[in-house]
């Protein structure tokens, strides 16, 4: 792999991802697929690039940064642990600050979940995952994938915060924010069912990942 086709393989996977903010092209997809076949097609376009874009980085011309110790890869699996649970306690649940969620006028911000500490958990859990992984991975490629994507979802934050508030105008926006800073840090679950169904989807991915990795990426997490 040369550093030309790694380059053309970001540059495809960030004009994918320029789709969501913008209403105008995200409008039009939606009216011909519907908001299911929206979505399932964009997750699965996004996953399918992500996982090309690894590959491709680990097929670069090797420059090494710094050399890899033990305790880089412990530090990553206990990172993506959590990084897994944000997942799995955000994923398909109401979220007005962010462009996904499901629901999300039912958004109550007195019960936010897990938007009371992350306001966009996918964008929190990718830059965990970003930054967890430079550790092990000191070399020009890996650094540029996950520098870049880290860098991009930190600052998606401010991106969507900025366009939410806008849609929502400010006197909603700060109010509702408010009402979500003052909401209980560590609430007791509305359904502890839920609450335990989560739990073991963010076990059962964080064991897929460890699982599927030598065959994703070609290296064990191991």
């Amino acid at each position: 792999m040369t550093w030309a086709g790694f380059a053309a393989v970001f540059v495809a996977f960030f004009l994918t991802h320029s789709v969501p903010v913008r209403p105008a092209i995200k409008a039009r997809m939606v009216a011909r697929f519907g908001q299911r076949g929206f979505a399932v097609g964009y997750s699965t376009l996004s996953l399918g690039l992500l996982a090309l874009l690894i590959w491709v980085a680990g097929h670069a011309p090797y420059v090494e940064l710094w050399a890899q110790m033990p305790w880089h890869r412990h530090a990553v699996h206990l990172g993506m642990f959590g990084a897994c649970l944000i997942l799995a306690f955000s994923l398909g649940r109401p979220n007005r600050f962010s462009f996904g969620g499901a629901r999300n006028q039912s958004f109550d911000p007195a019960h936010p979940g897990i938007v009371r500490v992350f306001r966009h958990p996918v964008l929190a859990a990718l830059a965990i995952w970003a930054g967890l992984h430079l550790l092990p991975n000191g070399n020009v490629a890996h650094v540029l994938l996950f520098g870049v994507l880290g860098g991009f979802a930190l600052l998606g934050r401010g991106l969507i915060n900025r366009r939410k508030r806008r849609e929502m105008g400010d006197d909603v926006w700060n109010d509702l924010n408010s009402a979500v800073a003052n909401a209980p840090l560590m609430a007791r679950p509305t359904s502890w069912s839920g609450f335990a169904l989560r739990l073991a989807v963010g076990l059962a991915v964080f064991a897929a990942l460890m699982w599927l990795h030598p065959d994703v990426v070609g290296v064990s997490a191991l």
